[in-house]
């Protein structure tokens, strides 16, 4: 099994930096099982690494679930507003890699957003060669018609200013203004500017799936760990 310094582990995992980490085992913050850590240059295994009484937090890497509420932005950009991350406990960001969302909800869209300081994972489930399903519950301003069913399906619906068709998607009618719409793609504004090219406008956007996971009772600004298998 591998070992690692134990101020690389402080910083990877979001602790500290490695120069505080000296501060770290001075104050008795860091054990090596039930000893307390002398020399941040020992190398450990991870397995035996206690911070404040508690092993390392996701120490194969951070998955997560959140229910996104609305109002908050995926960016980390202060001038955007407030954003989902602060959510989810500070350390997190300070990860290296920090966290970041796979794909993006736009401010007042709400639901299912997977958080994760794993790159692959992102690369994976925002490609569309992956063909992983998102499912968007919709909303639109007036009475929906049955036409868009097979123009979202047929994979030719073109939206403004883009040469290439939208993959082929498959809208359910659920009301008479809601419906719910599957779709493997992730471009800009995507279920929005869907509808609007056939004259509609969505008035409430929720997603309430990726792939095989389901949002389910899980609370608006809450968060749960979930496996790279379930989705």
């Amino acid at each position: 099994m591998t070992r690692f310094r134990i101020d690389q582990m402080l910083s990877r995992h979001g602790y500290c930096s490695r120069g505080e980490s000296r501060g770290w085992l001075k104050a008795g913050r860091v054990r090596i099982g039930d000893l307390i850590a002398k020399d941040p240059s020992e190398k450990v295994l991870l397995a035996d690494l206690r911070i404040d009484g508690e092993p390392v937090d996701h120490p194969e890497g951070i998955l997560v679930m959140l229910h996104k509420p609305a109002g908050l932005v995926c960016s980390r950009d202060e001038r955007e507003g407030a954003n989902v991350f602060s959510l989810l406990p500070e350390r997190w960001s300070r990860r290296n890699p920090p966290i970041t969302s796979v794909g993006r909800l736009d401010k007042e869209t709400t639901g299912l957003l997977l958080i994760t300081d794993r790159g692959e994972l992102v690369q994976r489930w925002t490609s569309p060669r992956h063909k992983v399903t998102k499912r968007y519950e919709v909303l639109v301003d007036q009475d929906l018609t049955p036409e868009l069913i097979p123009l979202f399906a047929s994979g030719t619906l073109r939206l403004p200013d883009e040469s290439d068709p939208c993959l082929p998607a498959t809208l359910t009618l659920t009301g008479t203004r809601t419906a719910s719409l599957d779709l493997i793609e992730g471009r800009y504004h995507q279920v929005r500017r869907m509808f609007a090219s056939q004259g509609f406008r969505v008035e409430s956007l929720h997603r309430s799936r990726f792939g095989a996971l389901d949002l389910g009772d899980l609370p608006p600004g809450q968060w749960r760990a979930v496996s790279e298998a379930s989705i």
